[in-house]
């Protein structure tokens, strides 16, 4: 039958907060709206106050079985169940009591939990919305026999334990895309993603023509200096600086970037993906200061905690934080692979040797200059992207289906 919620309680009502915070380090638990959360109570930073302050309190007592239903703010909608061995407690002004009679208190809580409830909820104020007592206790609750409470609750738990462990599935299958798609630029930047032509033109030789002071590295297995693995014949080792810009960057004060410019700050890019996450000009955004221009077609890097793998080829032409070098290459350079090179675990391993800083570690421009690249011959630099384009393409449409 359909019945109110008032109906079904023998108490609706919130709490309160001590005067002037009055909490001790032991005692009755004080919960907030932050310790409640559907799946239950979160004991971690949990407040106590004093036996006595507890007893000035009764009307907000706690006890075995009762709900609490966040009611304000943010985390409004939020409910717990209190356990049927819990002995007492207090809540705040943010978390009401329910104190079901005539109905099973695990159903109650998946009638709260329910999209009806969401809906059906009438909730007050601009700033901190709210749900009045009044409009909580008004609304339309339908009522199943006892016996019927209890067969729902127990298929609702088969049901929600069956989604866990597809949610897990996925949050494992996600990480497992991370994984191969990590391994699939290990393997081309070590040479073992695509075959190599001996008819190709040896990496030496494009390296001569770029930068006739080119560091390059090419007596595989005898080499003169450290390097980090074995290449394939053909390859060669180089570095950074001698192959791109690294560095040279021109930057702009604000004042002098247009309206319409395509302005992108750190927080625009999706950690480990590097996509964007949105497109902000520079009316959109307040900025000041200077930042760095750069064109479509360059190489965006983030040398602030590299660990988040910042680094992408610009779609467009546009300005960036400082904190994000524009590297621009060489026309017989591969970009797109040498984006590859920098967003793979052997670069980022590199990075994270030669980082300095704690709480926000970045990469200087020194280390950036020499930090060694791979480099294969040009016709296998697109033959690589090309393979990691088509395997990364086939991941990326199972990570969606998820």
């Amino acid at each position: 039958m359909w019945t109110t919620v008032e109906d079904v309680c023998s108490k609706i009502g919130s709490g309160s907060t001590p005067k002037g915070s009055n909490y001790s380090k032991e005692g009755i638990p004080f919960f907030r709206s932050q310790n409640v959360y559907n799946s239950g109570i979160v004991m971690s930073d949990i407040k106590y106050i004093s036996d006595e302050i507890h007893q000035m309190m009764i009307g907000t007592e706690v006890v075995a079985n009762d709900l609490l239903l966040n009611i304000t703010g943010g985390s409004l909608g939020r409910c717990a169940v209190i356990p049927s061995n819990f002995e007492k407690g207090n809540v705040s002004q943010h978390v009401c009591i329910l104190r079901p009679i005539v109905i099973k208190p695990e159903f109650l809580h998946c009638f709260i939990l329910s999209s009806f409830f969401a809906k059906s909820m009438k909730i007050t104020g601009s700033g901190r919305e709210g749900l009045p007592k009044y409009n909580l206790e008004k609304m339309l609750l339908p009522l199943p026999p006892e016996q019927e409470q209890e067969r729902i609750v127990a298929e609702t738990k088969r049901l929600q334990s069956f989604v866990d462990e597809l949610e897990t599935s996925c949050e494992n299958m996600t990480k497992l895309v991370a994984q191969v798609k990590s391994k699939v630029l290990d393997l081309a930047i070590h040479g073992k993603l695509v075959p190599q032509d001996s008819n190709d033109e040896p990496a030496c030789e494009l390296l001569k023509r770029i930068n006739p002071k080119a560091e390059i590295i090419t007596d595989n297995g005898h080499y003169q200096k450290v390097v980090p693995f074995k290449l394939p014949n053909g390859w060669s080792w180089t570095t950074l600086g001698s192959i791109t810009n690294y560095g040279s960057c021109t930057t702009s004060d604000v004042l002098q970037i247009p309206d319409s410019a395509w302005v992108l700050e750190l927080e625009d890019i999706e950690k480990d993906s590097a996509k964007i996450l949105s497109i902000h000009t520079k009316k959109d955004r307040e900025i000041k200061g200077v930042r760095r221009s750069f064109k479509k077609g360059e190489i965006l890097y983030s040398k602030l905690r590299t660990y988040l793998n910042k680094v992408l080829v610009a779609s467009q032409d546009g300005f960036c934080t400082t904190e994000i070098i524009p590297i621009s290459v060489s026309s017989v350079i591969d970009n797109i692979f040498l984006c590859h090179v920098l967003r793979s675990q052997y670069f980022l391993d590199y990075t994270s040797v030669c980082g300095y800083g704690v709480k926000m570690p970045r990469l200087s421009t020194k280390d950036a200059q020499n930090g060694l690249v791979p480099l294969p011959p040009r016709k296998e630099q697109l033959r690589i992207v090309s393979k990691i384009e088509e395997l990364f393409h086939q991941l990326d449409i199972i990570e969606e289906s998820l």
